[in-house]
């Protein structure tokens, strides 16, 4: 079972069909949140994750978007793009994103945008918070995203272990509890502007397999261009280059 996991694609639609072209058939697409703000497309974004019957979770961004109090601890240029989001996205969009769970449980996986004992606010970035992250899951592994950096944390006998999650690197599930971060698809921030997202080989349980990060380049001056001409703020559009 081949699936693709996506986060924080951020209303990033060029950036979204850039990963689902360069993916391929996959049996299912899983995101993590954060489907919209900050980007340009929210609606199409929504659009095209429908199309493809992906399933996921609600992110920050996404409840501020509703309506939620997460926009009173946004940044200037996150709130002004959070409430244009909510004054321009459309019902079928806002019904879509409500409908999204905090999190979610798929076999082997717990879904979640920020992490397991806070899906909305908490940012998994030191061994201690991904050490609480695997003692609030049920399953065996976990996957979120919110830092929009891809990463691997690795529960071993006397430790928490940091995996590389660079381009094309492998991590066997089979040996190790994972807590998964496939990177962002549309703002990623680690220094590389490609999109980034993961891909999960899993046997036909849904259990044991491999779990592959991949970068794809796509076409961040029409994007930018889009950002600006909303009247977004410039620098949500200028970061896009620099993938911070």
């Amino acid at each position: 079972m081949r699936i693709a996991v996506l986060s924080d694609i951020h209303s990033n639609l060029v950036a979204l069909d850039a990963v689902l072209e360069d993916v391929g058939v996959v049996d299912a697409v899983w995101h993590l949140g954060d489907v919209v703000g900050y980007g340009p497309d929210p609606d199409g974004v929504v659009e095209r994750l429908v199309e493809i019957d992906a399933i996921g979770v609600r992110g920050n961004h996404d409840a501020a978007a509703l309506g939620g109090p997460e926009i009173e601890w946004f940044n200037p240029e996150a709130r002004r793009a959070a409430e244009w989001t909510a004054a321009v996205i459309r019902p079928a969009t806002t019904e879509w994103l409500r409908a999204l769970p905090e999190r979610r449980a798929i076999g082997d996986m717990t879904l979640v945008h920020g992490s397991p004992r806070d899906p909305l606010r908490e940012y998994v970035t030191t061994l201690e918070v991904a050490r609480a992250a695997f003692d609030g899951m049920a399953t065996e592994h976990g996957l979120h995203g919110h830092t929009h950096v891809p990463l691997a944390y690795v529960l071993e006998p006397t430790r928490i272990g940091i995996k590389d999650a660079r381009d094309g690197s492998t991590l066997d599930l089979a040996d190790h509890r994972a807590f998964l971060n496939p990177g962002s698809v549309g703002q990623p921030r680690d220094g590389d502007p490609r999109a980034s997202y993961l891909v999960l080989d899993l046997d036909v349980a849904g259990a044991a397999g491999t779990a592959t990060w991949q970068r794809v380049e796509y076409d961040i001056d029409r994007v930018a261009d889009a950002i600006r001409a909303a009247g977004l703020p410039a620098r949500l559009a200028d970061r896009l280059s620099v993938g911070l």
